[in-house]
């Protein structure tokens, strides 16, 4: 028999497991939704501190309590952060960890670090940093449940629920730092995402395949991951898909991860499907220029890579194939190609790489083999975001924007609400700039309705929109998908940006 012990998230308490719950007793097995000091258990004396250490007790209490041995922990964002310190105090009691549509703890870093609305999370370190960490955070009303992650399939009878029963989240469960000591390190694990939150089983294998070395625990046979097509409330949404999966889970099943190196190379590191004419690089601090033998300064394509990439992947992103190839073929085309490295290796860090597109922009203008009245902008995945401050300013010499299978409005669970990095709201300011897009008609869900929201904004304000579409292709298809589709698309496509530099 197995005891399930489950751990809620950030203002909901055990009752959102109800449903689940019932099924995975009615397989026969021990379950226990912990009931957390100050959120759905009895509230302490007034001055009483609640903090993550409580909620840590709470479910060490829950564990200790449990008749059977082969205990499963399940953490549910917020919820992970005490489940992983319970682990670490009774690790010769737990047979796996559930990291259910949750981010990775780490020794030292308290639970806000993984609270997607950023800009709550800056207004909660500064209290923090003032010495305020008492007090409680409101829940969320029910138009703000999106702020802390997608309600995609959550009936309106169950939200309605959700938001009834919500309690203030305890200031202290955030700000605390969760302390480790390593014990439960060896203890299986399994990730559940759900992929209409964000991320699906295939964007982390990428991120392991950028060879971070820190991603690389993740390609451990004992760890495991399981897809939820579905929002950030699969106890909601989908009850029965979730038992299941928690049923499969403690059975070790799951998703294994490839680890670097093993059989052939990386999407991003396969060779760019077009044949390019071999020209050295010239490199000038994070920048990479390719020039063609051309008589006087030339118009340039600087192409700006996607992400969020880890700061430790190797190669950087200037030299991946791809880059390289999309530079050659500008240069081929009489164009300065230009890759770069910019400092987008989190969500939270576009208003930084911002800054780098842009002064990497103005060294390449201030280049004397460059005309700087004539520079087009490309841009890639994650990128995509990047292009607003373009898109909402077009400055004169900015002749072209295009993009390759962008996110062009955030992804649920980015935590961006309110940021100006918004392409689909960007683009009513675009004004005459032509935009070249390049769409994957196989594009993920989440990222194909941020495109489809940026095309009807495009129609409706009159844009200078270009759609070049690949109907048969995924995200990344210079590298994932049969050359047949792609060399012709992506030959139309520069050819419509030399276009545009050259008129």
């Amino acid at each position: 028999m197995t005891v399930f012990v489950m751990v809620a998230g950030v203002f909901t308490g055990a009752h959102v497991w109800q449903e689940t719950a019932e099924r995975l007793a009615a397989a026969g097995n021990e379950v226990h939704a912990v009931p957390l000091t100050g959120i759905d258990a009895a509230r302490p004396a007034a001055s009483a501190r609640v903090d993550l250490e409580t909620h840590i007790a709470d479910v060490i209490a829950v564990i200790d309590a449990a008749s059977g041995r082969e205990i499963v922990l399940v953490g549910h964002d917020y919820g992970i952060h005490p489940v992983i310190g319970a682990v670490d105090r009774r690790s010769e009691r737990v047979a796996r960890v559930v990291y259910l549509d949750c981010g990775m703890p780490q020794n030292g870093v308290p639970a806000l670090a993984a609270v997607p609305d950023q800009a709550l999370r800056a207004q909660l370190a500064g209290q923090a940093q003032h010495g305020d960490e008492e007090g409680e955070l409101a829940p969320p009303t029910r138009d703000e449940w999106q702020r802390w992650g997608s309600t995609a399939d959550v009936s309106d009878a169950a939200l309605d629920r959700l938001t009834a029963l919500a309690a203030p989240q305890p200031l202290g469960t955030l700000l605390q730092p969760l302390r480790l000591t390593g014990a439960g390190a060896a203890v299986p694990t399994t990730g559940v995402l759900c992929t209409r939150n964000g991320a699906g089983i295939d964007v982390v294998q990428r991120l392991v395949d950028f060879g971070d070395p820190t991603l690389a625990a993740l390609t451990d046979p004992q760890v495991t991951f399981f897809e939820l097509p579905t929002g950030h409330w699969p106890m909601l949404s989908s009850p029965a898909g979730l038992a299941d999966v928690l049923l499969r889970a403690a059975a070790g099943e799951g998703r294994r991860l490839r680890p670097v190196g093993v059989a052939a190379p990386p999407a991003h590191l396969r060779p760019f499907p077009l044949d390019v004419p071999e020209l050295p690089r010239d490199r000038r601090g994070s920048v990479d220029l390719y020039v063609p033998d051309a008589e006087g300064p030339r118009p340039a394509v600087v192409f700006v890579h996607g992400g969020p990439v880890p700061a430790g992947a190797r190669p950087t992103p200037r030299d991946w194939p791809t880059l390289v190839g999309y530079a050659r073929l500008a240069a081929a085309e009489g164009m300065v190609g230009v890759t770069l490295d910019h400092r987008l290796h989190d969500v939270a860090d576009y208003e930084r790489a911002a800054a780098d597109v842009t002064a990497a922009v103005e060294q390449v203008r201030a280049d004397p083999r460059v005309d700087a009245d004539r520079v087009a902008l490309w841009f890639f995945s994650g990128g995509g975001l990047l292009t607003a401050d373009w898109l909402t300013e077009p400055p004169a010499w900015l002749r072209c924007l295009a993009a390759s299978y962008p996110i062009l409005a955030p992804l649920p669970n980015w935590g961006l609400t309110g940021t100006r990095f918004r392409p689909d709201r960007a683009v009513a300011h675009a004004g005459t700039l032509p935009v070249v897009l390049l769409r994957a008609g196989r594009e993920t869900p989440e990222i194909a309705a941020s495109v489809e929201a940026f095309v009807t904004a495009a129609k409706d304000c009159g844009a200078q929109l270009e759609l070049v579409d690949l109907p048969n292709s995924h995200h990344g298809f210079e590298t994932v998908d049969l050359p047949e589709e792609v060399r012709p698309a992506l030959r139309h496509a520069m050819r419509s940006v030399v276009t545009h530099l050259t008129d």
